[in-house]
């Protein structure tokens, strides 16, 4: 774009030269003509002189010199109207160039600006993209994955100790749960122990016999049941 402003500039002077020369043309041509037209009104003079004085051939001589200078001097002034269409022309194409030439420098800025906001504006999508690329995304997949996992895990393990809470074999809930029967049975032993004692007594308050071998049979009783 600046070779394209500076070839255009180059033509501007071009132009701008050829103005110059053409105006200069011009107005060297226009006082050649007025020259001729001085001369032809003195040639024009002469000739009234002669025919005053009675010498009509000095008079038609004069004419002659006159009529030489006007057809110079309007061979002069067909150059200056073909050379004024030239310069207008000439005038025509510098003001075009000189707003072809602004245009493209305000142009010129304009996409320079845009190329400018267009690099900035891809190195910022390029670092979104770094962001969100397919490999940050995978890697947040991946994470919540394992999130899940754990949550999953969690779960389990939270019905797992509602099951546990169940008294499942083996447990320690079971072991308490095992522990509390034995002592239930033990306090049914204990009575059923008592209620035999009782009935012993009432048997020896009654006078009867003591039969040895209940007494064997109690004394086993006893060591069984650890007492």
């Amino acid at each position: 774009m600046d070779q394209a402003i500076e070839e255009m500039q180059n033509d501007l002077v071009k132009i701008r030269q050829s103005y110059a020369e053409v105006t200069a043309t011009q107005r060297r041509i226009l006082k050649q003509k007025e020259q001729c037209d001085a001369m032809a009104q003195d040639w024009y003079k002469r000739a009234q002189l002669a025919l005053e004085k009675g010498n009509d051939d000095l008079a038609k001589e004069a004419l002659s010199r006159r009529q030489q200078q006007t057809e110079e001097a309007n061979s002069l002034q067909a150059q200056l109207d073909s050379q004024a269409d030239s310069l207008d022309k000439l005038f025509e194409g510098m003001k075009m160039l000189e707003k072809k030439i602004s245009e493209n420098k305000a142009k010129k800025d304009q996409m320079v600006a845009r190329a400018r906001t267009a690099q900035s504006t891809q190195k910022v999508n390029d670092m979104i993209s770094g962001v969100t690329g397919k490999a940050s995304t995978d890697a947040f997949a991946r994470m919540e994955e394992k999130v899940e996992a754990l949550e999953a895990a969690a779960e389990v393990s939270a019905e797992m100790g509602s099951i546990t809470g169940n008294a499942l074999p083996g447990s320690s809930s079971a072991s308490i749960e095992d522990q509390f029967k034995a002592l239930e049975a033990a306090n049914e032993i204990d009575d059923e122990l008592a209620r035999m004692k009782g009935l012993l007594g009432a048997e020896s308050s009654a006078s009867k016999p003591v039969n040895s071998d209940v007494d064997d049979e109690l004394e086993k009783m006893k060591r069984d049941a650890g007492l």
